[in-house]
């Protein structure tokens, strides 16, 4: 990049000097004003919309909202089109998977579609782009291309086609349809702007039904800006990216982006659902987030400096509140695409997208208390209370009761509001995945794990969810005690089995008239979750390098091979977690009107999570289990190794100390002579 910067100005310096032999002064005067305006670029974001195309119902910035929705987006462009028309437009990742809309992902690719209608000029994958499986990607992307249509751009520079089998050969050539590069130059005002694309190590890790291999994603992007570099007459360098920003540097892959490859001059950066008040600046380098869902469209422009490079001005996030018109025109194209949705999905559930389940009165926790604050959430206790009513009354329900439900907390999307809540509020807050089917959401899996296996997964939750708050877990038939002060893996201070009335945590029964049962390690409990977290479930052992062993087991306890052996069906169709919820909701006990109401039960907590504060000795020392034991002994080995490191230096000093003594006093003796 310096090079063509350079180049740049040189010619702009041969040219300057060409004029001023003929108008000397009035050639300084406007190169001066020149200088002080310097070339400009305005520039609009997102990322993370996850096919929130309309408007939706949530707590945002502390309050109930009425926000989002592609219509309101339009408007912001628009409007900002005004002021300037060249206006960059581009997006970072996960444009689909968080709404109805996804169930036509497929046949519609109304995200992408939309988006081009919108005037995007770019996106990049995220991993949900990715969770209807490699033939799902393929028919939306052929989809989008036949339509005709204008669509963005697709953008991704470290996709690793070295070991290409037939399914990655597949994604390749759909590839090569719509045309996904790994970058794109645009231009914006005279201003050449070079476009890359990256696709996260995060990511990834977070995709698991993805086919495809990636290159590390920093050193694809500066392999990247060097072709650019060499090739292109570029003036800015924008990296959409799908990595993300953590609070632990180490991990934080798009501000190792910006410190490895400083020729960037600007990262859009998607995957963490970050909001960015303000900038995170690395020299030269700006990184912003606008947050999740197009709850707000980032705006700000850039302004050449004397060097080449670019500084960043007017920086602000505009919320998609109901103060913001929605777009006409583009909402009857959102019309057309929704119709789709209650004919091609919901039928085959009996329902339809504004449909009313539950009346509700009560303060739901949010997505982001289920991740920070570590305790019990009615959110998830309602979820996972779901789960095994839907279970136990499923058509053909096998008769075995449900020992325990989870739900981690990454897979949440969504929360309730006081108000009516409908069959699009629950997709909504239970978007993901695709089943064994083909048909959009994860179903519900059964497998069976011990007691010891149950108690190990409530001191993960406590000991370890501090350091990957998606993975919190929230449960039904299970409640635990723990103190957070307690040495790492030793947390857990009480735990065990809950049964309630019929076997189900249900609304008219209470936390007191539950039966307690102690967990007998040795024994198979059936345990139900999603299948997306019936797979993670098993990545324990792995990721913690065998320490802590969780193995799904058939009931005959032999393990799991492939969890899809393990859905759930109601009848003939698998049980979705979503349809789940629905069902559960719908059961709770009508009011006048008919209509179920969401009971005081969910009003206040239960004792399923309790964490007790304790920082006296004995709250800290009592009942320590095999792994305090081990830590303790670790610690002990390591003072040991410390010690005899040290009485071995000691020794050795005096050994010299001894020498140097014996040294000196032969030179002592000689000099006597």
């Amino acid at each position: 990049m310096e090079k063509k910067r350079k180049r740049r100005y040189r010619l702009a310096g041969l040219f300057a000097i060409a004029v001023s032999a003929v108008l000397w002064i009035g050639v300084l005067a406007g190169k001066a004003e020149a200088s002080e305006e310097g070339s400009h670029v305005s520039i609009l974001f997102t990322h993370d919309m996850h096919s929130h195309i309309n408007s939706f119902r949530t707590v945002y910035q502390g309050e109930d909202a009425d926000i989002g929705g592609f219509g309101r987006i339009q408007t912001i462009i628009n409007r900002q089109r005004e002021k300037d028309p060249e206006t960059l437009l581009v997006d970072g990742g996960d444009f689909s998977m968080g709404s109805l809309f996804q169930t036509v992902y497929e046949t519609q690719a109304s995200e992408i579609r939309l988006m081009g209608a919108m005037g995007y000029d770019a996106t990049t994958f995220g991993n949900h782009e990715f969770d209807f499986r490699s033939k799902g990607l393929n028919n939306m992307l052929r989809t989008a291309t036949e339509s005709g249509e204008r669509l963005p751009s697709l953008l991704v520079c470290n996709v690793d086609w070295t070991d290409a089998g037939e399914e990655q050969e597949g994604i390749k050539e759909a590839f090569a349809a719509y045309g996904v590069k790994d970058y794109e130059i645009v231009e914006k005002n005279g201003v050449r702007i070079a476009l890359i694309g990256v696709f996260g190590e995060d990511a990834l890790a977070c995709a698991p039904t993805c086919a495809l291999s990636f290159r590390n994603p920093a050193e694809a992007v500066a392999e990247t800006v060097e072709e650019v570099l060499a090739k292109e007459e570029a003036d800015m360098l924008v990296c959409l990216s799908h990595c993300g920003t953590n609070e632990d540097k180490k991990k934080s892959e798009d501000e190792i982006i910006a410190q490895k490859v400083p020729e960037l001059d600007l990262i859009i950066s998607g995957h963490s659902h970050t909001t960015l008040e303000e900038p995170l600046v690395y020299g030269d380098t700006y990184i912003v987030s606008a947050g999740e869902y197009g709850k707000a469209v980032g705006s700000f422009s850039m302004t050449e400096k004397p060097d080449g490079r670019w500084m960043l001005e007017d920086y602000e996030l505009i919320p998609t509140t109901a103060q913001i018109p929605e777009d006409q025109e583009l909402k009857k194209k959102i019309e057309k695409f929704e119709k789709t949705i209650d004919e091609d999905y919901l039928s085959m559930f009996g329902y339809t997208a504004d449909q009313v389940l539950a009346h509700n009165q009560y303060v739901f926790s949010t997505v982001k208390d289920l991740e920070q604050i570590h305790t019990e959430h009615n959110l998830g206790n309602l979820m996972a209370d779901a789960y095994i009513y839907a279970v136990e009354t499923a058509k053909g329900y096998d008769g075995v009761p449900v020992d325990m439900a989870v739900v981690p907390s990454g897979t949440i999307r969504d929360t309730y509001i006081p108000g009516d809540i409908t069959v699009r509020n629950v997709f909504d807050s239970f978007s993901l995945g695709i089943g064994k089917d083909g048909i959009p959401g994860y179903p519900l899996v059964s497998v069976y794990l011990t007691g010891k296996e149950l108690k190990m997964a409530a001191e993960i939750d406590a000991s370890i969810s501090d350091f990957m708050k998606t993975a919190r877990l929230y449960m039904s038939g299970m409640n635990m005690v723990y103190n957070p002060n307690r040495l790492i893996l030793n947390k857990v201070t009480d735990v065990y089995l809950t049964r309630g009335d019929n076997g189900l945590m249900r609304p008219e029964g209470t936390g007191g008239d539950a039966e307690r049962m102690e967990l007998e390690d040795d024994k198979l409990y059936r345990v139900v979750a999603d299948l997306y977290s019936g797979q993670m479930l098993s990545a324990v052992t792995d990721m913690s390098y065998g320490i802590l062993s969780l193995e799904p087991k058939y009931a005959d306890g032999t393990p799991v091979t492939d969890f899809e052996d393990c859905i759930i069906y109601d009848g003939d169709m698998e049980l979705k977690a979503w349809a789940g919820i629905a069902k559960y909701m719908a059961s709770f006990e009508p009011g006048a009107d008919g209509i179920a109401n969401v009971p005081e039960y969910y009003g206040e907590d239960q004792g399923r999570k309790v964490a007790e504060d304790k920082k006296d000795l004995r709250s800290l020392l009592k009942n320590p289990n095999r792994y305090a034991a081990m830590i303790v002994g670790a610690v002990f080995v390591v003072m040991l190794v410390m010690a005899a490191v040290v009485m071995m230096i000691v020794k050795l000093w005096k050994r010299a100390a001894a020498k140097r003594r014996e040294a000196n006093g032969r030179l002592f003796m000689r000099s006597g002579r």
